[in-house]
């Protein structure tokens, strides 16, 4: 804009703003002077009157012709024209406004004025009615003070409601509640002023109030234009859909009542209510004749809500509600192009299933409400609303008359009728009550209902939603902190029934999968049934039963991992909650929970002997299976463990006296455990002070070198499972072995920060942390460094003791190499045996003075040399075994084997030249 355009926009804005304000100034004048000047005369006596006062008797009459020909003048705002009325969009923050601007709000001002201007001076004359002498229109009704504040108050509403049609043209249904309905701040400001002044009026002499005012004129909007009357008022502008748009301008009008007459929030103010008329658009936007779309009915049933919020309790509204969705509630409620976001939502878990439940009873409603919830559950809600607020003010006759209207709804032929969305939003229903009214009379409701249902007739994916609705209501006496034996019996015995039909169905892979999902709905809720819960004190142990015990042997893969998994959060939960426990309550807590550990300690009990009698079994029977177990199974055991270090009264008597031992000894210590399953499981304990203390305690000094012993043969064993031929293995058997090697690495770490391990590299003078990386490095070393400290001892004691404890490091060593030598491979395995049995004889044995091993030991370990070397030679076929051999040879002849000669003569014999 150039500097001469710029002073011509402000010279215009000048010249209009004083025009405004002049005409605003005298219009407050007139309504000044009325207010104190004024005063009303009951007898005319024109003798005695002086010409002033004749004048003054005048003035209301002349004062209401005056302001009837200043409104026809001005007209109505949605008259003008489209230049002007587009003025409104003009921000406030502007500095020079348009003529067109002020033009504008000059019209609103004297829309107002005149409203205001009529008011005072019906208060000023008492309430007399003002006739306009010299006016009388067609039909022969005289003007008066009243009639045309009437006539100018209803068209000022029409005027603005012909605005917020214009105005929601523009508007989505799911934005509604954000999209207002003024399309400028002192269109609103106006709404605040008629809100006060109509209902002031009304509260005063019993003229109509706001929401009458708007009501009357809502209703011309659903009408067609036929009369005059409604082509002269809203012909400009039409309405194409009444029904949404009275919802949508009620609820925003609602929300200006809690502003005062200067514009400031005042939030315990007490609104009017209008629910007669909403009541009334409620019974259109459920008709069925009307075939409203889900869409709009979401929509108003969100600006329902809304209004919930803004006045006092009001039963018809759900009364009304109810009598529509319990005819429907096998609809699924959704909206084609919201996509995905509009299917019917069949929650996946109890817990989502309460979420969503408690979401619907929460006082702060999601923003993205119309989106994420169909109508139903805006319904819900509604309902939820409307009962808490007649539970905070302790009316019981609302809640008795809104659960019998739902009782009576459900009746066997209903419940059978029911379809996996119906049960969805039957659940829903009962669960909302539930989580406001009386939890327990409610859930047994429940259950009665579903025992209408024919169990035959019932398919999958019906019998797991009701399993999840059964826990939704557990997980919901678990927050109540309500004792679950009830619901915990029923579902204990339901799971069982299905746990034995899964165990003895083995040739039909198809009815398998039908009973896992009900199955795995089962062993999820019981999860966050011990997840939800802070004390484990409400007979969670009544959860864990025999069905347990028919269904771990019939899993499979990811079943068994799940179940497992399963397994370990329950022991997790309970060795974490038992801990909190044991601990007790802060020191001069008094409170009502100071009972609590002595019940929740027999609990605990419960919980951990059920445990032990339906899981370990399974667990021990598994650690020497032919096939590579899970790694859930070490981790479980390792819960086990852990929890015979906690509570160990309630282990087996097989595990007694010395439950924690006995499980070390089972799964950590024993050589014919899978070497995955034991590398797993003394990851878990190896640096667990209170088990060292424990083994400490009891006497057992073994504990760290046994799990040395166990870690060398986990190293020395981590080919013994793969295929003897290289081409043959798999992508899987690769990556199963590169997760091993992973698994010994983390194991080697946790080895190397034993006591006995520190105190033997401390004494060799090694540094660990460069080679603990790699398992098979970190065993040379270790196997190096023992050697090293050896020779660094001085009296006949220490040697000895350093043989002995040498030797419970290395174990049977034949016994690990020999499914080596059966299978003749994996060549790696091979080339690992002979490494390490090589360094093992070359560091330990070396015949001098300081040799660490007696001569048995060495006649031991060089059988295992001899008989390796040939078989070792077959398949590596390099220039390593050769050179090993000769070293060995030189260093070493046992005189009752086979000569160092005829050991060559045997490779000369059975090998073709070496290839270099």
């Amino acid at each position: 804009m150039s500097s001469s355009d710029f002073g011509q926009a402000a010279n215009l804005h000048s010249e209009a703003g004083n025009i405004r304000h002049q005409c605003i100034v005298f219009l407050h004048y007139v309504k000044v002077f009325i207010f104190r000047y004024l005063e009303s005369h009951t007898t005319e006596d024109d003798g005695l009157l002086h010409p002033y006062e004749e004048l003054e008797v005048q003035l209301p009459s002349v004062l209401v012709e005056e302001l009837h020909a200043l409104t026809l003048h001005i007209g109505h705002l949605y008259e003008l024209p489209s230049s002007i009325l587009g003025a409104f969009t003009i921000q406030h923050q502007a500095k020079l406004f348009p003529p067109s601007w002020h033009l504008l709000h000059l019209h609103l001002d004297i829309h107002w004025l005149v409203l205001e201007i009529l008011h005072v001076l019906g208060e000023k004359m008492l309430r007399q009615i003002v006739y306009a002498h010299q006016f009388m229109n067609l039909t022969g009704e005289n003007l008066t003070n009243i009639s045309l504040f009437e006539a100018h108050c209803g068209n000022l509403f029409c005027d603005l409601i012909s605005l917020s049609i214009n105005k929601y043209t523009k508007v989505r249904p799911s934005e509604a509640l954000t999209s207002h309905h003024y399309p400028c701040s002192c269109i609103k400001e106006l709404w605040v002023l008629l809100i006060h002044l109509l209902d002031h009026r009304n509260k005063g002499s019993h003229t109509e109030s706001f929401w009458s005012w708007v009501n009357k004129l809502l209703k011309k909007v659903f009408e067609r234009p036929s009369t005059a009357e409604g082509m002269s008022v809203f012909e400009p502008v039409q309405c194409k859909d009444p029904l949404s748009f009275s919802w949508w301008i009620i609820t925003h009008l609602a929300s200006l009542y809690q502003f005062d007459r200067n514009g400031n929030v005042e939030e315990k103010k007490q609104v009017e209510s209008n629910w007669n008329f909403v009541e009334e658009l409620l019974k259109r936007s459920i008709d069925a004749q009307a075939a409203v779309l889900e869409e709009q009915i979401r929509m108003h049933l969100q600006c329902c809500l809304t209004l919930c919020s803004f006045w006092d309790l009001n039963l018809p509204t759900v009364t009304i509600l109810w009598e529509y969705y319990s005819k429907n509630l096998n609809s699924s409620f959704t909206i084609p192009w919201l996509g995905l976001k509009g299917l019917a939502c069949v929650s996946k878990t109890p817990l989502s299933m309460l979420k969503l439940v408690k979401s619907c009873c929460s006082d702060q409603q999601s923003p993205d409400l119309y989106k994420s919830s169909n109508s139903y559950l805006i319904f819900l809600c509604i309902l939820a609303q409307m009962m808490k607020e007649a539970m905070e003010n302790n009316v019981t006759h609302p809640w008795k008359q809104i659960k019998g209207r739902i009782y009576s709804k459900f009746h066997q032929k209903r419940m059978r009728e029911l379809t996996e969305v119906g049960l969805q939003n039957f659940f829903n229903l009962f669960l909302v009550l539930a989580a406001i009214a009386e939890t327990e009379d409610i859930a047994s409701r429940v259950l009665d209902l579903l025992d209408f249902l024919i169990p035959t007739s019932i398919n999958t994916s019906q019998r797991a939603l009701i399993w999840r609705g059964y826990f939704a209501f557990l997980l919901m006496y678990i927050e109540k902190n309500m004792d679950i034996s009830v619901l915990a019996e029923k579902l204990s015995h339901a799971f069982c029934e299905k746990a034995k039909e899964f165990l003895v169905t083995k040739n039909d892979p198809t009815h398998k999968q039908n009973l896992w999902t009900p199955l795995s709905t089962y062993i999820d809720g019981v999860q966050e049934a011990f997840e939800t819960s802070c004390y484990l004190n409400l007979s969670q142990e009544k959860l864990l039963n025999d069905g347990f015990s028919m269904l771990l042997p019939a899993c499979r893969g990811t079943e068994l991992n799940m179940v497992l998994n399963f397994l370990q959060v329950v022991l997790s939960r309970l060795k974490s909650v038992h801990k909190r426990l044991i601990q007790g309550p802060q020191l001069g807590n008094t409170g009502p929970n100071t009972q609590l550990p002595l019940v929740a300690k027999e609990h605990h009990l419960a919980v951990a002997s059920a445990l032990w009698r339906i899981f370990f079994p399974f667990l021990k029977s598994q650690r020497m299976s032919q096939t590579l177990p899970p790694p859930q199974l070490a981790d479980s055991a390792a819960g086990f463990t852990l929890l015979a270090l906690d509570m160990p009264c309630t282990a087996p008597s097989d595990l007694q006296p010395q439950p924690v031992l006995a499980m070390m000894q089972l799964f950590g210590w024993d050589d014919m455990v899978c070497p995955q399953l034991v590398s797993r499981y003394l990851s878990h304990l190896i640096q667990n002070s209170a088990l060292s203390e424990t083994f400490s305690g009891m006497g057992h000094t073994s504990y760290e070198a046994l799990s040395v012993r166990s870690w060398f043969r986990c190293i020395l064993q981590m080919y013994i499972d793969q295929p003897t031929g290289t081409l043959t293995r798999t992508d899987t058997e690769r990556a199963v072995g590169k997760v091993y090697v992973e698994q010994l690495t983390e194991m080697t770490r946790l080895v190397f920060k034993l006591s006995e391990v520190e105190n033997i590299f401390s004494k060799a003078h090694f540094e660990e942390s460069i080679f603990k990386q790699d398992p098979k490095n970190a065993l040379v070393q270790f196997i190096k460094a023992v050697g090293v400290a050896y020779s660094g001892l001085q009296t006949v004691a220490e040697k000895s003791a350093m043989v002995t404890k040498t030797l419970e490091y290395l174990g049977d060593v034949v016994k690990y190499v020999k499914p080596y030598l059966q299978k003749k491979g994996p060549p790696e395995g091979l080339q690992l045996t002979y490494s390490i049995i090589g360094l093992v004889l070359y560091m330990l044995s070396v015949p001098n003075s300081r040799c660490l091993f007696e001569p048995t030991a060495r006649k031991r370990y060089s059988a295992v040399f001899w008989a390796l070397s040939p078989s070792f030679a077959i398949f590596s076929r390099n220039w390593t075994a050769s050179h090993a051999a000769g070293i060995m040879q030189f260093y070493y002849h046992p005189t009752d084997l086979t000569s160092a000669e005829d050991h060559c003569a045997c490779h000369k014999g059975k090998l073709p030249p070496v290839q270099r």
